[in-house]
């Protein structure tokens, strides 16, 4: 045995390189004992790697891959008497039809409960709605409804996502859910006008049933109110708790706290909410709540609740050719894909592109795909200012920003993304002086250009759309000869942030701007604010200018 021992001492002493490789062979053999004595217990899967939300359990921090996690009710989500591979397994349920479940948190299974009827003006889910033509999964909109606090999540066409605390409508056959996910292909997302329908179980009884309200103020209490507020009931242990999931349950988009009565309803003409009133007159303390107020019997505290408003939400291509075509122009950086989310919403009619932007139209911007000269969409998006391009079109929106603001934002969409941010690396390095020298001058020029060739151009500052939503939609659907419905205005009020919108530019621990970035950016703002005073329109708003 001695002399064997050494001949192998000797031999891999002239072939170390031999040696080395079944040294690591033997340590890559051991790893995989170890890796599978460690898994032969089953762990739940909670979440997809394509959907970040849904691996995230109560603390738990999603780690990119995938995210095991170990005795969280595992019988609740595996087949009696075997082993489950991956998220997805399908069994027979005591009704006869197939059931599938799937992991949306560790405590929170969501229950497949079948095709059904879908109608684009009345819809069968009537809560928040989102959609992504590229990576729809069916875990990703699940995750979605469960963290609003919805009870059901439906897929349509691939694609489409939508909330809802009721079904409203008729099942269909199997059959006709038949599109396959477009982020997951193994999985089913409805068909055409069909939704596939899941029951979801939310994973805490005691939070709030319908996640959070958004407080709209306080508001006098309006002239007609049983038709402005159609649906009320009596509560004498008032809490706002209690009258945002009334209202919810009722499918109201507002819940509005009267003392003791909870009313619900839609902003119209009758109580559009423009007029809000000091939140001191509704400081009426709740019966069931010490520390908060449910107004009164002529002041009313208005909530918005997780209900969408779809009386805004149907869209579509011009039903004829468009005589004229009208410009939607801005500055990159100048809240243009807002803007055609809003004029979206309020006219019922698709936006177009000059360019064609993927990720748009996998969010929802159908118009996206057309070409510009087509006559399908009510404008078409631009951020051309040459005077050939210019002449192109028959009339424009011309929507100006703050150049500071602007520059920012397409800096951080240059290099995060349309709702990304820029690295730190990027506003530190060489790219920020150089994007500013380069895009500054072209912030005024932009301007300058559609003042001088546009043919017809109404001028819209980004922060009035941002301070007076509703005046400011009134003039541009005035001038891209569309009815203006104002009750599909108010209806806009309440759904104005889109897939595209940041929630704010990301504060950085310091100023980007030099002392000589201020002084040009500071030069071309003059020049812009007397070039639109040459015309007799307002100038710039003074907050252009650096303070």
């Amino acid at each position: 045995m001695a002399k064997l021992l050494l001949k192998l001492q000797r031999y891999f002493r002239r072939k170390p390189v031999r040696f080395f490789t079944l040294l690591a062979l033997y340590l890559a053999a051991g790893s995989l004992v170890f890796l599978h004595s460690g898994f032969s217990g089953e762990p739940t899967v909670p979440g997809s790697p394509r959907s970040p939300a849904a691996a995230e359990g109560p603390g738990l921090p999603y780690l990119g891959v995938m995210q095991l996690s170990r005795g969280f009710k595992a019988a609740a989500t595996m087949p009696a008497g075997g082993r489950r591979h991956g998220a997805w397994f399908k069994r027979k349920s005591q009704e006869g039809w197939d059931q599938r479940v799937v992991t949306l948190s560790p405590l929170s299974p969501a229950r497949y409960i079948g095709c059904y009827e879908d109608n684009t003006r009345q819809r069968t889910l009537r809560g928040m709605s989102f959609f992504d033509y590229k990576k729809m999964t069916v875990f990703r909109c699940q995750d979605n409804c469960a963290e609003r606090g919805y009870l059901y999540a439906g897929l349509e066409f691939g694609a489409e996502c939508y909330c809802g605390h009721k079904i409203q409508a008729s099942n269909a056959s199997e059959s006709e859910c038949n599109m396959e996910c477009k982020g997951e292909r193994s999985n089913t997302c409805g068909g055409i006008n069909r939704l596939s329908i899941y029951r979801l179980e939310l994973a805490q009884e005691s939070a709030r049933r319908y996640g959070s309200a958004i407080f709209r103020g306080c508001f006098r209490r309006p002239e007609n109110v049983s038709i402005a507020l159609p649906t009320s009931q009596l509560m004498l242990n008032m809490s706002v708790d209690k009258c945002v999931d009334f209202c919810t349950e009722k499918e109201f988009p507002l819940a509005a706290l009267a003392g003791t009565t909870c009313r619900c309803g839609f902003p119209s003409t009758l109580f559009p909410l423009h007029e809000r009133e000091d939140e001191q007159l509704c400081a009426h303390k709740c019966a069931a709540e010490e520390f908060e107020s449910c107004g009164s019997a002529d002041f009313l505290l208005v909530y918005q609740t997780q209900v969408q408003d779809n009386r805004c939400m149907d869209r579509r291509f011009l039903p004829s050719r468009a005589k004229q075509l009208v410009a939607l122009a801005s500055f990159p950086g100048a809240g243009n894909t807002w803007a055609r989310h809003l004029i979206e919403l309020a006219t019922g009619f698709y936006t177009g592109s000059y360019y064609f932007d993927g990720s748009l139209y996998n969010k929802g911007f159908k118009g996206e795909r057309d070409h510009w000269r087509s006559g399908r969409t009510i404008c078409i998006k631009t951020h051309e200012s040459g005077q050939k391009e210019i002449e192109s079109f028959d009339s424009a929106i011309l929507l100006i920003r703050n150049p500071y603001k602007a520059l920012m934002a397409e800096f951080n969409r240059k290099y995060g993304g349309h709702i990304g941010f820029a690295a730190h690396a990027h506003w530190k390095g060489k790219e920020w002086p150089e994007f500013v020298a380069n895009y500054a001058p072209w912030w005024a020029t932009h301007t300058l250009d559609w003042l001088r060739y546009g043919k017809k151009v109404l001028v819209v500052h980004f922060e009035d759309l941002k301070r007076d939503l509703f005046a400011q939609l009134q003039r541009m659907v005035a001038l891209l000869g569309v009815p203006a419905c104002e009750d599909r205005l108010l209806c806009v009020e309440g759904q104005k942030d889109g897939n595209f919108k940041r929630s704010g530019l990301r504060k950085l621990e310091y100023d980007p701007y030099t002392a000589e970035m201020r002084k040009a950016i500071s030069g071309y703002i003059r020049t812009v604010d007397a070039a639109l005073k040459l015309r007799n329109l307002s100038g710039v708003p003074e907050d252009y200018y650096p303070r």
